[in-house]
């Protein structure tokens, strides 16, 4: 039997989608991408980056450019597809990141770096580079780690319980101000109703989650998965009895940390410290 072709011959893959739409439109209106970044505001290079699919750009952008073809919503409810597809993700992460999204509450605990829900733009660059990524890789991976964010920041919502291991905050970053930036977005984030922020300090002592980054996932369906990571791999536990160890864990140490709001304090007297520092 011959393959199934598409109708549209245009790209299933998300992100690619978007990019060949953008570059269709203009073709169609007519004009240079010097032309567009004129009329609209925006540098060319944005548009160039965005049409060839190095970068999504931003819902303001994309709504200017909506209003501009006369396309009101497509471009943004593609932008929104490729901002949430998994397929940005490399593959361990993929039925994870599904699952994330369905969730209708989340909990994790973070043993060195900020979960990536929580994460900034320069704390994800430097992050994620850290791990060899460079080019065009690590600014699509740094805008899909970003991305993330919108399921904090919707109209509604999941509850999100985060616990951050003191070593959190004292891993900084080289850039100064990117680690600035980021204190600063983790002690905002700790006071939106939807999040519960708490830093487990080092005076506590031994846990049984010394080691494991952990992230919890409450489903649709009243099951709760458990999602496992270190630097080299990860791995998504559904099995109901590891699930529950893992959980009995999280609640023991959730019992040694700081209370939200002892915790906010805490992250913005690291914070100030920051500020306080000399400059080498």
């Amino acid at each position: 039997m011959p393959q199934r072709r598409a109708i549209t011959g245009r790209s299933h893959e998300p992100r690619l989608r978007f990019a060949e739409e953008l570059r269709s439109l203009r073709a169609a209106k007519g004009g240079s991408l010097r032309e567009l970044a004129d009329q609209l505001g925006w540098d060319a290079s944005t548009f160039g980056k965005m049409e060839s699919g190095r970068s999504l750009g931003s819902p303001e952008i994309v709504e200017a450019l909506d209003q501009h073809y006369g396309t009101p919503g497509l471009l943004l409810a593609l932008w929104e597809l490729a901002v949430g597809d998994p397929t940005q993700f490399k593959e361990q992460y993929r039925r994870y990141m599904i699952l994330e999204a369905e969730a209708i509450s989340l909990w994790h605990y973070a043993v060195s770096a900020p979960p990536g829900l929580l994460q900034t733009a320069g704390y994800a660059r430097e992050a994620l580079g850290a791990g060899w990524l460079k080019g065009p890789e690590l600014d699509q991976q740094v805008e899909a780690r970003l991305g993330r964010r919108q399921l904090l920041e919707g109209d509604d919502p999941p509850p999100f319980r985060v616990i951050l291991s003191e070593a959190v905050l004292r891993t900084t970053l080289h850039d100064r101000g990117a680690w600035q930036e980021q204190l600063d977005y983790l002690a905002e984030a700790a006071e939106r109703p939807n999040i519960t922020l708490q830093v487990l300090p080092f005076c506590t002592g031994l846990h049984g989650l010394m080691n494991t980054a952990v992230q919890f996932l409450r489903l649709l369906n009243g099951h709760t998965v458990a999602y496992t990571e270190n630097d080299l791999r990860g791995e998504l536990i559904e099995d109901i009895a590891t699930v529950e160890l893992l959980q009995r864990r999280y609640d023991a140490m959730r019992d040694l940390a700081l209370s939200p709001a002892e915790s906010r304090k805490f992250i913005l007297r690291m914070l100030e410290e920051t500020r306080c520092e000399p400059s080498t």
